[in-house]
């Protein structure tokens, strides 16, 4: 599970003019301001009426990600890249606005997986009406909606013609976030396995995506596990994988194409290649020691290889001590490369099939 800064989209709904939704926006951005900080979350305002999306006008069902219209990629793009979602909304004859209703409607997958909190506002409710109603069209979207929630009483909130709600608020305000950054980072694993580049793994419920700069942590935890055991069974220190620092580590992950092997926000395995030349160089293949002998590290493998098209050979290294290492390369074809013998280090190669 990438380590990225959550971003949370603050959405005010209201486009009436005059309507009292943009202060209430600012009231809450500028009240949450400190416990973004502490809590590490990105805010990021946006006003429905901002976007100026007419009635949904796709040809496409939502589902296929297929969208004909500038402004709906752009709808798209920045929904797709929030963790979670607080809606600042008024109540309108018992519903949620008519301009929230058509913004869901316009997208699909995008949503999926994202906590969803509300801050509400009105006269009888509250505006509470609104955020029920809102509820069963998010959870369709599978949004997940917070057990929090603010909800604002217009009269007992203004004093002398500003909104100016109490501290008991600002609370409430302060817990919603704080529960909505707790649920983003534990539904955080259900959005990366649907996301388009995904590919089902080898054990059930694993993932493989591309690993990122933002993934360094975990890149580094798994390094540190992992070779350790290479550096007993070779009786030296010398391996760079054990001594790379996160921010070392955020370098190469810019610089190879690395995959990784997820379940659960949990990195299973990794490896990582590059071309040179006529070579494809693989490097850095790990898996979890718990999790070893169940055919992950030849599954990885295979996965490094397919990007070997057009290359005219293979090449990788290991330990001259790492037995379990050698025996799983020999066994997929790899054969030790003699003119180019190094201390401790053997190298290994094997032909891309034409």
């Amino acid at each position: 599970m990438s380590t990225k800064r959550p971003r949370v989209l603050v959405l005010v709904c209201s486009t009436r003019p005059g309507a009292l939704g943009p202060a209430v926006g600012t009231w809450l951005t500028e009240t949450l301001a400190p416990s973004a900080l502490t809590l590490d979350v990105d805010l990021a305002p946006l006003a429905l009426g901002d976007l100026q999306l007419p009635f949904l006008d796709e040809e496409e069902h939502p589902s296929t990600g297929v969208y004909h219209h500038e402004h709906t990629r752009r709808w798209s793009a920045i929904v797709d890249e929030a963790d979670g979602f607080v809606v600042v909304t008024p109540e309108y004859n018992y519903g949620m606005p008519a301009t929230l209703k058509n913004a869901l409607d316009y997208l699909g997958p995008e949503w999926a997986w994202k906590p969803v909190g509300f801050v509400s506002y009105g006269h009888t409710s509250a505006g509470t009406r609104a955020v029920q109603h809102a509820k069963q069209v998010m959870t369709t979207l599978r949004l997940v909606p917070l057990g929090s929630t603010v909800a604002i009483r217009i009269a007992d909130a203004m004093r002398e013609g500003r909104l100016q709600p109490g501290t008991h608020l600002e609370a409430a305000a302060e817990g919603l976030l704080a529960e909505l950054v707790r649920v983003a980072h534990a539904l955080a694993p259900l959005r990366e396995r649907g996301r388009v580049n995904a590919v089902a793994g080898p054990v059930a419920g694993s993932y493989a995506r591309h690993l990122a700069p933002d993934d360094a942590p975990e890149v580094t935890v798994l390094q540190r596990c992992c070779w350790t055991e290479e550096a007993v069974a070779n009786s030296t220190l010398a391996i760079p994988a054990l001594h790379e620092s996160p921010h070392q580590v955020r370098a190469w992950l810019a610089d190879w194409q690395a995959t990784g092997l997820w379940r659960d926000g949990r990195l299973l395995g990794m490896v990582r290649t590059r071309r040179s030349g006529e070579d494809l160089h693989v490097g850095r293949l790990a898996v979890v020691p718990d999790l070893r002998g169940r055919g992950l590290g030849r599954w990885l493998l295979r996965m490094a290889e397919s990007a070997g098209q057009g290359c005219r050979r293979i090449v990788l290294s290991t330990g001259a001590a790492s037995s379990r290492n050698l025996a799983l390369y020999e066994g997929q074809g790899y054969a030790p490369l003699r003119e180019e013998a190094d201390d401790g280090v053997v190298h290994l190669a094997k032909a891309v099939p034409a």
